[in-house]
Parts: structure tokens; sequence; C-alpha cells
């Protein structure tokens, strides 16, 4: 590459209803390595973006919550295919956001890669484990069986732009809730990467909706909003969590609290059972 030439840095966009708008704001904010070099732009979103997503993730629950968990996990599936795909780019970025040599990045991709593999597999398994058949007294059943709380926003962790970021939303999203997703403010690159990953597969548009920019700007509109039925508090700091809590409260939000953890280690099943609703019908035996 000659000496004197220009690198053209890309601009990002938000992804919002399967589709790639500019944040309403107009602003955007530089997003540097870890030594301070320019890598892109991305957008910094505003409260109306955030209340635009809400939308497209509410429009979009009906048709996500009652598509088949085998189909669910199909779909999840697609995109461990597609990023698996462009694994050299996400260890790029993964790399440049968070200061790693090109082996531990690479480390860390192949975890995510593995980790959407590993949600899609329990998408029709779930059921099993959160769901039962209820001894009750008398000529009836009474079963229970898991349903989606609905709309969940997910505040991304900071300190793991990639495989953090996958260790919250495939969970929220195979059982069939929608996402809003406030990507790490300071590493969003590798979440605006999954969105153009996202809209290239079979998920439906509205089911990920991903934001970029300030958390504590973007997270209390999200907290406030009465059509968002849960939040994952990972990404907050220990203020911010505090103030967004009561403010999901005073709207009986479903909240998961942040706390440490090893992201490479091995998941288990409790973000699949965090965002889930049990719903118990009775039903008289031999009609």
């Amino acid at each position: 590459m000659s000496a004197d030439r220009l690198s053209v840095l890309k601009t990002y966009k938000l992804y919002v209803g399967g589709k790639f708008p500019r944040s309403e704001s107009g602003r955007v904010y530089e997003v540097t390595d870890s030594k301070g070099n320019w890598l892109a732009n991305a957008p910094l979103s505003s409260r109306k973006d955030a209340r635009d997503a809400v939308v497209a993730a509410r429009k979009a629950f009906g048709g996500w919550s009652g598509a088949t968990a085998y189909n669910r996990g199909q779909v999840l599936y697609r995109v461990a295919e597609m990023l698996e795909g462009r694994r050299d780019q996400f260890v790029a970025e993964v790399a440049e956001a968070e200061g790693l040599p090109k082996a531990k990045a690479a480390a860390q991709v192949d975890a995510a890669v593995d980790r959407w593999v590993w949600y899609a597999g329990w998408s029709d398994k779930v059921a099993q484990i959160a769901g039962s058949a209820n001894p009750v007294a008398g000529p009836f059943f009474n079963l229970s069986t898991p349903e989606p709380t609905g709309v969940v926003a997910v505040l991304a962790p900071q300190d793991s732009s990639f495989l953090g970021l996958v260790s919250v939303l495939a969970p929220a999203i195979v059982t069939g809730n929608t996402a809003i997703v406030v990507a790490s403010e300071k590493s969003p690159l590798p979440a605006l990467s999954l969105a153009e990953v996202l809209a290239t597969s079979d998920v439906p548009g509205g089911v990920v909706n991903v934001l970029s920019g300030r958390t504590s700007e973007i997270a209390p509109s999200l907290a406030a909003h009465q059509d968002v039925n849960a939040i994952d508090l990972t990404g907050a700091g220990a203020d911010l969590a505090k103030e967004l809590e009561v403010s999901a409260a005073d709207n009986l939000k479903r909240v998961l609290r942040p706390r440490p953890a090893d992201w490479s280690a091995d998941p288990g099943t409790e973000r699949l059972l965090a965002f889930l609703e049990t719903k118990t019908v009775w039903h008289p035996m031999g009609a």
C-alpha cells in the first residue's frame, strides 16, 4: 500500500428491525484499539433509537416465540456457520478491541462460535428441564411448560466484546425472546459486525437489535420502557445497575443482576432459564 494513501475507515450503523439505520441523532464516535489507534466510527445511539429498537423487538416477538424450538435451534446453528466463515474478521476485531495476541483472540472467537452451537442444541431440550407434569389430587393432568418472557434488553459485557456478548445474547433468543443489545461501549465493533452476520442469516428482522454508544445514556430508557419485559444488567457498572434496577422495578421487569463471570467457563443452563416464565394448565383426564 502506498505510504501516502489515506485509509478509508468504516462507519458502522445500528441494526434495528433487520435494517441498518444511522443513529437518529446523527452522532458517531471514534472507536480505538488498545493503543489508541483509530479503528472506525460507531453510531452514538440516542433514546429515540432505543425506543425504535423496542418497537422492532415487540413486532418480531410473536413470530419468533411462535416458531418451533427445533426451528430456532436451526437458525442459531446457521449463525454459527456464518461466523465460522468470517472467523478471520472477528479474530482481528477481537484482537484490536481487547489488546489480545492473535492466538488468544482466535481462541475467544472459536469459543464464541462453539457457544452458539451449544445453545442451538438446547433449543428443543430446555422444556425438559424447565417443564414438568405435576402430581395433583383429582382426575386431571397438571402440566407446567416454559414460555419466553418477551422483549429483553441486554447490556453486553464491557470487557468481553464477543465471547461475553454471545454468552448473554444466545440464551435469551434461543428460548423465544427478542432482544435489544447495547454493545460494549469501548469495543462495539464485534457486536456491530455480528449484526451484519445476523442480517444475512435466517434470524428474522427485529429478533436481535444492536445499539452502540454510551451505556449510561441508552440503558435508562430501556429500563423504564413499559414494553420491555426484562433486562440483563451484565454490562452496567455498580452505580448504573442500581439505578436501572430501581427503574425496572417501577414496571415489574424481570432483572438479571450483574455478577463476576468467567466467559470461557462452561455456561451451564442458568441464562437459558433466566428469561422464561412458567405456564401451568389443567386438563381433565379422558377428555
